[in-house]
């Protein structure tokens, strides 16, 4: 059983599916919470927000300890992997009717989780201003990606992580097959509230 404390709202009927969201460095399992009222708002799917399991300077909880862009510090990123496949693995329906998503770490450690080894592939990945996660150890899958759907955004003005490494996100999956859609937009570190309806119905489209 997964050791990480999750959020977890209920579907209002019958689940679809489910929407996972992954905080990002710092935060906590409240961060992203009102964000699964947004892009599932008639509640279709069962919506958990996990709580990263390190608790690091300056404060907050972490995924991994900073390495570096693009490269997670190795071993607390495997600290995290198993104990977030666990609770991945636990949900109540297949990953397959699973949209995984998050911002900043949480959507590298998303895209750890959908391309990673042995990892089956979710119903939809959603990454907000992120990176693909170089880390000896896990590689990921970057190939053979045809029909996977993929919503990425990031932050042209963003100064923590650039939005070059969006890109290159976009680039790769997409050369490997992925059906991706890119919301690039002028906002620093953050997620533009002006993108969520296109990510709303992304959801919507990856589920029903």
């Amino acid at each position: 059983m997964s050791e990480l404390v999750r959020l977890t709202r209920p579907a209002a009927g019958e689940a679809h599916g489910a929407l996972v969201l992954l905080h990002g460095r710092g935060a906590d399992e409240h961060d992203l919470y009102p964000l699964l009222d947004l892009l599932d708002p008639g509640r279709r799917l069962v919506g958990v927000a996990p709580r990263a399991p390190l608790e690091l300077p300056p404060g907050g909880r972490h995924w991994y300890a900073l390495g570096g862009i693009p490269t997670p510090e190795p071993e607390t990123f495997h600290q995290s992997v198993p104990l977030l496949a666990a609770l991945l693995d636990e949900l109540p329906v297949p990953l397959e009717r699973v949209v995984l998503g998050g911002f900043s770490q949480g959507a590298v450690m998303s895209w750890a989780m959908s391309l990673g080894p042995d990892r089956p592939r979710p119903a939809g990945i959603l990454a907000m201003s992120g990176f693909l996660p170089h880390v000896e150890g896990w590689p990921l899958t970057l190939t053979g990606l045809e029909g996977l759907p993929v919503a990425l955004a990031h932050g042209s003005l963003d100064p923590v992580i650039s939005v070059a490494f969006g890109r290159e996100a976009r680039d790769a999956l997409v050369a490997g097959g992925a059906d991706l859609e890119w919301h690039e937009t002028p906002v620093p570190h953050t997620i533009d509230p002006g993108v969520i309806p296109a990510l709303r119905a992304f959801v919507d489209r990856v589920t029903t």
